[in-house]
């Protein structure tokens, strides 16, 4: 019984150190908003604002689709934390939180995509 609870307890503190990585991730990149564009990159994108933004986006997205592609697991992971780390400057442009998007993922989850798209409208 022990051991099972110590399981549980392991898998809830991953899952929690683990989002709350990317809170702590996304709180950063919020805080070098107003820092000199000049030495810094995130300073830089939010001060070209949004269409810069969703330009790197779609730019890493492809990167990240060619990566697969070309099944290189190491740059794959690469492309994916670039793409990740650029939708993180997203979320702080428009004033979102990491668990915005995990609630999101949580009202979907059990849910076919097909029928949550029906339910977009």
């Amino acid at each position: 019984m022990m051991a099972l609870l110590l399981r549980i307890l392991k898998k809830y503190m991953e899952k929690k150190m683990t989002d709350q990585f990317l809170e702590n991730l996304l709180n950063t990149i919020k805080s070098k908003k107003k820092d000199d564009p000049e030495s810094s990159y995130t300073a830089q994108l939010h001060q070209k604002g949004l269409e810069a933004i969703l330009k790197k986006i779609n730019e890493e997205a492809m990167e990240t689709i060619v990566a697969a592609s070309a099944k290189n697991k190491v740059e794959l992971i690469h492309e994916i934390a670039d793409l990740w780390f650029h939708c993180l400057v997203l979320l702080s442009e428009k004033n979102l939180t990491v668990n915005d998007i995990i609630n999101e993922l949580k009202r979907r989850e059990g849910v076919s995509g097909i029928e949550e798209k029906k339910n977009r409208g």
